[in-house]
């Protein structure tokens, strides 16, 4: 079984301008929403894949209601904490020209119901997969992904972390299956500008050096580069094609890189089939469907 953690998942409401003026009233040209949270966006693409998965962590309120009857409505199995205060986050993606993003931290959680999920941990066992990304709400420490991870210590699983600065590093002690920074992250954990390959290569084989066995680094427009626990380097671009929206994308990757790496054990595969989800996904309103990453792949494969 896979399953993934998502601490602090969210509503990510899109709004679409012509323009934005700060301090006027502004008209939106379109709008939509979309669950989110990096955890659950792989759930998604997962299930799009038809590969069976649980997602789990807290929701809040009547927005952490809606994610939920959202994720059941997509075929996926939930178990998630329903916390005492506050509601789940509302994320506010702007596309007025340029893209922003507007991320809220997330309701509080107490340290009985934070041991209530390690609790949840318990049913993970030898063979399963556990993917546990994006940020932490507040007032839960940087240590929380170590605490998980130290609760499942002794098992045979493949762990993913895709995180950035202190809950990245902190989790490489435990040796994770993958991990998926991407390029302004990778220079954040070493306090370095990443101008050239070999910087890309030196980076990699440190966080190698730390722990993780797969390093998978995003590139943005410039693809992506997977260095494989067997010393190999595979590099992917972007196709010619439109982007939409890039949110989701990298969680796109990871999940194609599980479901691929499920199937064949081939890690070529498996970072073409992520590569595919990933651009399926920029080129889409919300996340990629299945019809959308079957055609980006072929393509792929065809070059």
């Amino acid at each position: 079984m896979i399953y993934t953690i998502t601490l602090n998942p969210s509503i990510d409401y899109t709004v679409c301008l012509d323009s934005f003026t700060p301090g006027m009233t502004n008209r939106t040209t379109d709008e939509e929403y979309h669950i989110g949270g990096k955890g659950i966006n792989v759930s998604c693409i997962l299930s799009e894949l038809g590969i069976k998965n649980k997602a789990v962590g807290f929701t809040a309120g009547f927005t952490g209601e809606a994610i939920e009857q959202e994720l059941r409505l997509k075929g996926i199995e939930t178990d998630f904490i329903r916390l005492k205060e506050g509601i789940s986050r509302i994320n506010i993606k702007l596309k007025a020209g340029e893209e922003s993003e507007i991320n809220c931290r997330g309701p509080h959680i107490s340290d009985e119901e934070f041991n209530m999920l390690l609790h949840k941990t318990d049913m993970i066992s030898d063979g399963d997969t556990l993917v546990i990304a994006g940020s932490v709400p507040k007032k839960l420490s940087d240590n929380s992904y170590e605490k998980i991870l130290e609760r499942l210590k002794g098992r045979n699983i493949h762990i993913i972390i895709d995180a950035a600065k202190k809950l990245l590093v902190n989790s490489l002690k435990y040796k994770p299956f993958l991990i998926k920074p991407n390029k302004q992250e990778l220079s954040e954990v070493f306090g370095m500008e990443i101008t050239s390959e070999a910087d890309l290569e030196d980076c990699a084989e440190k966080l190698k050096n730390m722990g993780a066995k797969n390093v998978i680094v995003s590139l943005g427009g410039s693809g992506a580069v997977l260095f494989d626990e067997t010393g190999r380097k595979h590099r992917s671009g972007v196709l010619n094609e439109r982007v939409i929206s890039t949110v989701g994308s990298g969680d796109s990757m990871v999940a194609g890189f599980i479901a691929g790496y499920e199937k064949t054990n081939d890690y070529s595969y498996a970072f073409t089939l992520g590569t595919a989800c990933g651009n399926a996904t920029a080129f889409s309103e919300g996340l990629a469907t299945r019809e959308k990453i079957d055609e980006i792949l072929s393509k792929l494969q065809s070059k």
